[in-house]
């Protein structure tokens, strides 16, 4: 499907289409009928439903029609809501009622409020619904990470391409594992490569800054949607998606002030920035959860994709404690919060899918230091000390240790975060808390951000890094290469699960078959 390259709702800052001749995005126009420019999206894909999302240049009725065949010979509609500036003029809709393991085209109309004859051109995507039947199989990517360090969309380099290789795979779905955006990082017009040259970046007037308002954080999510790669992958793969630090500002944690030393925020209160943040993330991507204000508005959630696999989506920012040296003897908040954590073992415990997938935005065993506020704190779980669980550890010990004794089989770890690519497996005999079976913690990412070192292990949990990948010096540009994302294919006769790592074009570099059924591995 051929998508047209698009500006944003502002004028793209000058000297930003500099970047390749011939491949300068058109000017905005409005027309009289309203357009879809920014691309379709599914998300949340079940068995018999699926979220649609969309976005308008106008206030504009939503209309989805779906349909057994790429024809549209035969056409199901379904009309969807009035979408307008309340929600910066994105719009979902859910479809139900659809055929189980089968693929679904559907393309998305918007009409004129006052005169529903005037409507967009259609703009088509398809999905296929998760199986009934466990012979079908499940094949999957993830990755996170996207635009950041200021290294944005570069025609010249070619967009976001890593999107194209993993098209290619024909996924189920994506699992975004957090940092779908850098709220927090700037786009300038260029930044000076290794060897002199110039890395240069599509940029707009939202991300020239860090974001504080609303609407700047809705820039932030648009900015992306400027790639026609990232556009053509989500028309034809569904997302599962997550949160983590850059959606609101580096390290953040509930309850943050942001020091007065750090001039490019105004606002103070990382909970407000915060929750501008988790009104934007709804709006810009289709979630099986209620938009904010309700109780149940959560990035958490079990996303069940048949009866081979259940994706139990983590979220480690809302509910966590203050960034500390992470060396308390008692933390029953931790990463998680009580909340979230009971909720884990209890849906979990209920799972009858062969394999759980736990989708953790940030890694178990590697050490993620936090020095933003000029202190040795700790950012996500591990804290250095190799002895006995402290700190947020307590509260992984509390889960893995429910795993063991509630003899729950099939449990894999997969996460982004730390911009490098690695599989770690984790055995008790090697652990100062050996209360668990083993089991495996695959690392992706990033998709086009700078890539890091990989990090110190904690050998609170007994972690062995098997297989690593990642450059030797910090913020390597994606022209330097160390672009990553996983697969994990689930296959329907044997039950076995296989992940595969692979570089930005697609080449495997490192593979691990799991086999079904055992608690522990």
């Amino acid at each position: 499907m051929a998508i047209r390259p698009l500006p944003g709702r502002r004028s793209l800052l000058k000297g930003s289409l500099a970047v390749s001749a011939g491949l300068a995005l058109p000017a905005f126009t409005r027309s009289g009928r309203p357009a879809a420019e920014w691309g379709v999206q599914t998300g949340d894909v079940t068995r018999d439903s699926a979220l649609v999302w969309v976005r308008s240049d106008r206030p504009a009725r939503m209309i989805v029609e779906t349909s057994a065949t790429e024809s549209f010979r035969d056409v199901r509609r379904m009309r969807g809501p009035l979408i307008g500036p309340g929600t910066d003029f994105t719009g979902t809709t859910r479809l139900r009622g659809l055929p189980p393991g089968e693929q679904i085209h559907y393309r998305v109309l918007l009409a004129d409020p006052d005169d529903p004859r005037r409507t967009s051109a259609p703009v088509a995507g398809a999905f296929r619904t998760v199986p009934d039947r466990r012979r079908d199989g499940v094949r999957f990517v993830w990755s996170g990470d996207l635009a950041g360090q200021g290294w944005g969309i570069n025609l010249e380099f070619g967009g976001y391409r890593i999107f194209d290789a993993m098209a290619r795979l024909d996924p189920d779905f994506c699992l975004f594992s957090g940092d779908t955006v850098y709220a927090d990082g700037p786009i300038a017009a260029s930044a000076e490569l290794p060897d002199g040259s110039l890395w240069r970046n599509i940029t707009t007037e939202e991300k020239s800054k860090v974001a504080e308002s609303l609407a700047e954080f809705r820039g932030a999510f648009r900015y992306n949607l400027l790639d026609e790669h990232l556009r053509r992958f989500n028309a034809r793969v569904p997302s599962i998606v997550q949160w983590d630090d850059h959606e609101v500002r580096n390290n953040w944690y509930p309850g943050q002030r942001i020091a007065d030393t750090d001039t490019r925020y105004t606002e103070k209160s990382v909970d407000v920035l915060a929750a501008r943040a988790r009104r934007a993330f709804g709006e810009y991507f289709p979630m099986s959860t209620p938009r904010p204000g309700a109780r149940e508005g959560r990035v958490h959630r079990v996303v069940r994709q048949g009866p081979l696999l259940d994706v139990f989506v983590l979220d480690m920012r809302t509910y966590r404690n203050a960034n500390s040296p992470g060396d308390q003897t008692v933390d029953p908040q931790g990463i998680l919060g009580r909340e979230q954590l009971d909720w884990l073992k209890r849906e979990l415990a209920r799972s009858r899918a062969v394999w759980k997938v736990i989708a953790a935005d940030m890694p178990i065993g590697l050490v993620v230091p936090d020095t933003t506020e000029g202190r040795p704190h700790v950012e996500a779980v591990a804290q250095g000390d190799p002895g006995a669980p402290l700190g947020r550890e307590l509260q992984i010990a509390e889960l893995l240790r429910f795993i063991k004794h509630r003899r729950i089989t099939g449990t894999v770890w997969l996460t982004a975060d730390v911009h490098h690519t690695s599989a770690q497996h984790y055995q008790p005999a090697r652990a100062a808390f050996g209360d668990f079976e083993p089991f495996w913690e695959f690392v992706s990412g990033p998709l086009n951000a700078g890539a890091f070192p990989a990090t110190e292990l904690d050998a609170t949990f007994g972690p062995e890094r098997v297989w690593v990948k990642a450059p030797t010096t910090a913020n390597v540009s994606p022209a330097g290469g160390y672009q990553f994302f996983g697969e994990v294919e689930i296959d329907g006769g044997s039950g076995e699960l296989t992940v595969r790592l692979r570089e930005m074009d697609g080449t495997v570099l490192f593979r691990k078959t799991l086999q079904p059924g055992l608690v522990g591995q």
